[in-house]
């Protein structure tokens, strides 16, 4: 592999705020800011109860590290860029008509102007992730979830310009608890699931009181 792109939400939902920041500096050539970054750094005061408490709580598992630690992982987190451009790709965590917080949903391909406006900001592709489910989103109006294409999965691209939702390797939103993620080598997109161990991650979850349980329930469920 010749690199490993991140397109946010490294923090957020999870017990191990710290140790996945170290994973993604070790292992990662670039990484897109979040909304959750982007909250990790100041107020969030716009999310949602259970968001809020664990981002709060993040915000102190982060200084409450060593001291080292803390100062590169507040550094890192403050140099993230809200885009990036990869030779005639658009890297974002959102979408390009807003990188850290605008929505693409499945239905939102019967949104014709939001969709216009969309593309109107994408050079030839986009990888974004925020929703957390993946799939393709065309130009022309379509919208296939990986297991949906005619080699399930497999996405040959084309001269048709495509957003690509990545998914998500932390938090899957479309009903299949295995991480996500996909390869890109220029003529195709796979899309890629691996089984990890939810049962683990959920007790750690349920050790840290201010962290929801159902930040740990919805983990099985892909949710």
């Amino acid at each position: 592999m010749d690199a490993i792109y991140c397109l946010g939400d490294i923090v957020g939902y999870g017990p191990n705020p710290v140790e996945c920041i170290d994973l993604v500096i070790k292992h990662c050539t670039l990484t897109i800011k979040g909304n959750h970054e982007e909250a990790a750094l100041g107020d969030p005061v716009d999310f949602n109860y259970r968001a809020e408490t664990a981002i709060r709580w993040t915000q102190e598992r982060i200084r409450q590290s060593p001291p080292e630690v803390a100062k590169r992982d507040i550094e890192f987190l403050k140099g993230l860029a809200d885009t990036a451009s990869l030779e005639g790709s658009i890297l974002v965590h959102g979408s390009p008509r807003q990188p850290t917080r605008d929505y693409l949903f499945p239905r939102d391909v019967r949104d014709r102007q939001k969709m216009a406006e969309i593309f109107a900001k994408v050079p030839k592709y986009c990888f974004a992730g925020h929703s957390h489910i993946p799939g393709v989103f065309t130009e022309t109006g379509e919208y296939t979830h990986p297991a949906d294409m005619t080699m399930a999965g497999i996405h040959i691209l084309d001269d048709v310009r495509c957003v690509i939702n990545v998914g998500s390797v932390g938090q899957p939103r479309d009903e299949d608890a295995r991480a996500c993620y996909c390869t890109f080598d220029g003529d195709s997109v796979v899309f890629r699931r691996v089984r990890y161990d939810i049962t683990t991650t959920k007790r750690k979850i349920y050790a840290v009181q201010r962290l929801h349980k159902s930040l740990g329930d919805r983990l099985e469920e892909g949710r």
